[in-house]
């Protein structure tokens, strides 16, 4: 069941009614309706795999009681070690197996000797796998450093770990904010319900309009990179720099609004990337749960930035290194990792690193100066070339893609040769990225006019946009889902 899907809204409208109206005087029943209504989502794609987010939910339970109980620091470090061997044990074996496999055969045969790959196996990747394994693993460690007190509540826990909005593709909440709420009753509030109804509507523009429609020639310029001129490759890797951001931006909206329509509030994942001024900066803006958690849970036990410069550069490394690694088991991954640690270190090297961390592009006039301009281009145009890497099928790919990048060519750039009618889409990511300047200071208020007509105005040219470009015979699922 994706998002952008009538079933989805089908579900989500009956769940609504009865967690409002047959359950809304008791906490405990409206819990058991969202852990079934999360466990009936996630079934959706494969109810074999519900098994795994009961281990994790009951691991990782377990373990935060015992790591609470025990005074002695060497007993709790070991219950911790459970949480963690058993998550990544689980990302390591559905994730990460064949890849292990694959690169040891290759590195055989890099020596001269051919190995057989009997070894790999057919593994299916659960949806969702890196998301919930991290959520379950951050409660441990919270409880670890004190940060946290375990619950007893096993049903309030179980429903923190499986919530169907975030499930899937985040953001990874922490403990300290999704079970808070969860544990706590919850008032129907009229104006929640409606941001997030508008949260819904802008997340699903977003992936219809932007992400779905641009994705097309995206795959068609990957897919044939080698038969396109490389003006052509420029258009295809910004365009996938749209698709990206709209996709999973989107699916994070879509996630926030569906949360609030229960009482619940989830943190922002997305906070306008597209106009940072520096790698930094654009960090601290795109997938906001996942960098904090490499921030709390990696980086800053490692040290972080109280140790020497060269330490802290070794541990932006290992960083950069696991989240690429994170997102997928495939080298360019790894590489798309160690490409942004090599941009990110200049930056932390000269200080630059939390200077833009409470401000915004314009920040205190409408229009951006000429050097913000400047900046967040150069930004846009690092990321952008980083997908190469991020978006190509193997290393051999992304370096033969690159190649023909730098070569001499021409192209006519309001005709694709695939027959699209280019100058629609430049029009179209205009005046998205006008749309997303005008609101960058508030990432939950896509639609803050004070006009009523203007409203109007802006409702009916979203949903219009989503009738226009909606194409049920495409694949409608969600970038982030594979990871």
């Amino acid at each position: 069941m994706i998002f952008n899907s009538l079933e989805f809204f089908i579900f989500l409208f009956i769940v609504f009614i009865l967690y409002w109206g047959l359950l809304k005087k008791n906490l405990k029943t409206q819990n058991i309706l969202i852990l079934i209504s999360s466990y009936v989502f996630y079934s959706w794609w494969d109810w074999r795999f519900l098994s795994l987010i009961l281990l994790s939910t009951v691991v990782d339970y377990f373990v935060g009681l015992n790591i609470h109980a025990n005074s002695k620091q060497s007993k709790r470090k070991q219950w911790l070690w459970v949480s963690v061997f058993f998550n990544v044990g689980l990302l390591g074996f559905f994730k990460y197996y064949n890849f292990f496999v694959d690169s040891w055969i290759d590195m055989f045969s890099m020596m001269g000797y051919t190995l057989k790959s009997t070894w790999t196996l057919k593994v299916i990747l659960p949806v969702g796998i890196s998301f919930y394994t991290f959520q379950t693993m951050s409660y441990s460690f919270d409880i670890y450093y004190k940060k946290l007190k375990p619950t007893k509540d096993f049903l309030s826990f179980a429903t923190f770990v499986s919530f169907f909005p975030q499930l899937v593709a985040g953001p990874i909440e922490r403990a300290s904010n999704l079970l808070h709420q969860i544990q706590n009753k919850r008032i129907f509030n009229y104006n929640q319900s409606v941001s997030g109804i508008k949260l819904i509507l802008w997340g699903l523009f977003k992936k219809i309009v932007i992400a779905d429609s641009l994705g097309l020639i995206v795959d068609d310029v990957f897919a044939n990179y080698h038969t396109y001129p490389a003006s052509t490759l420029v258009l295809g890797i910004v365009f996938f720099s749209f698709q990206i951001y709209g996709d999973f931006s989107g699916y994070s909206d879509i996630a926030i609004g569906t949360a609030k329509l229960f009482g619940i509030e989830l943190m922002s994942n997305f906070k306008f990337p597209i106009f940072s001024r520096n790698v930094a900066e654009y960090w601290q803006r795109w997938h906001v749960s996942l960098s904090t958690w490499f921030r709390h849970y990696i980086y800053i036990p490692l040290g972080g930035s109280r140790v020497s410069k060269l330490k802290s550069v070794r541990n932006i490394i290992i960083v950069f290194l696991i989240s690429g690694f994170w997102h997928g088991a495939n080298w360019t991954f790894i590489f798309w990792g160690a490409f942004h640690a090599l941009v990110f270190i200049p930056v932390f090297l000269m200080g630059r690193n939390t200077i833009y961390k409470n401000s915004v592009v314009g920040e205190n006039s409408f229009f951006p100066t000429l050097t913000e301009i400047g900046q967040v281009l150069l930004t846009f145009i690092i990321v952008t070339f980083s997908r190469i890497f991020f978006r190509s099928n193997s290393i051999t790919d992304a370096f033969a893609f690159i190649e023909r990048l730098f070569s001499n060519s021409s192209y006519d750039v309001y005709q694709h040769p695939m027959g699209y009618r280019m100058i629609d889409y430049y029009i179209l990511i205009i005046l998205f990225v006008l749309y997303e300047y005008r609101i960058r200071k508030d990432e939950r208020s896509p639609f803050k006019f004070k006009s009523k007509v203007v409203r109007f105005i802006a409702y009916t040219v979203v949903v219009l946009g989503m009738l226009l470009f909606y194409d049920s015979n495409m694949d409608r699922s969600f970038i982030y889902f594979q990871f």
